[in-house]
């Protein structure tokens, strides 16, 4: 079994220093507001385990309002200790606000860790992008030969001689019809009578139609059907 060499990471060495130097300016701050003891060693565990909690929901859950708020409150608890006993305050005599923000720091650590470990994520929920459909196949044409063999053409029909057409017979002209006798009464006949025969006395000639028609006044007719019945 092979073993891997520890290497030195200049980086890691590097956090070790800084997380060492700024764990012991929280101690050496919270033993001047009065926090003896283990108290001062709690201090600084406290507020780095703050500042790893936020940091590490940044890094799963993405960035969030809640998360960023405690990672800076833990980030200024850090920095603030190291200014401040880098000789600006007199750590023989520290201010009251110095001791009041020790004395309530825990209670604030607390309620970050507490909020960091069990308050749902704050995602923004984003629609999935739709996908694009396949692109369909790309339909296959189908190519004709190029010499392909044109189909015979069909033969046409032969031409059909028409029928000879038979010559009409000649149609005989139908035999005009004579007109329907006319029924003259015999009054009238006998009218016609006399009236031929005044007028055979008086002119020797016997009375043509058309004198009988007028002597009459009767339709044309009617003066042909009179006489022949006179004649």
């Amino acid at each position: 079994m092979v073993r891997t060499a520890l290497r030195p990471d200049a980086v890691l060495v590097q956090a070790v220093i800084a997380g060492a130097l700024s764990f012991a300016h929280l101690h050496d701050l919270a033993a001047a507001a009065g926090q003896d003891g283990w108290k001062a060693w709690a201090y600084p565990i406290s507020v780095d385990l703050l500042l790893v909690a936020a940091w590490r929901r940044l890094r799963t859950d993405g960035p969030s309002r809640l998360a960023w708020c405690w990672f800076l409150i833990a980030l200024v608890a850090s920095l603030g200790a190291n200014v401040a006993t880098a000789g600006f305050l007199d750590l023989e005599h520290p201010p009251a606000l110095l001791r009041l923000g020790v004395a309530g720091w825990p209670a604030l650590a607390f309620l970050g860790g507490t909020l960091l470990a069990h308050t749902p994520a704050d995602r923004t929920s984003t629609p999935p992008e739709p996908t694009a459909p396949d692109p369909a196949p790309a339909a296959e044409v189908e190519r004709e030969p190029a010499h392909a063999a044109e189909p015979d053409p069909a033969p046409e029909p032969a031409a059909v001689s028409a029928p000879e057409e038979t010559p009409a017979l000649p149609v005989a002209e139908p035999e005009p019809t004579p007109p329907p006798a006319v029924a003259v009464p015999a009054a009238l006949v006998d009218h016609a009578r006399k009236v031929a025969a005044d007028h055979q006395e008086r002119t020797g000639a016997r009375i043509d139609t058309d004198t009988l028609r007028a002597r009459l006044g009767v339709p044309p007719h009617l003066a042909d059907a009179i006489a022949a019945q006179l004649a």
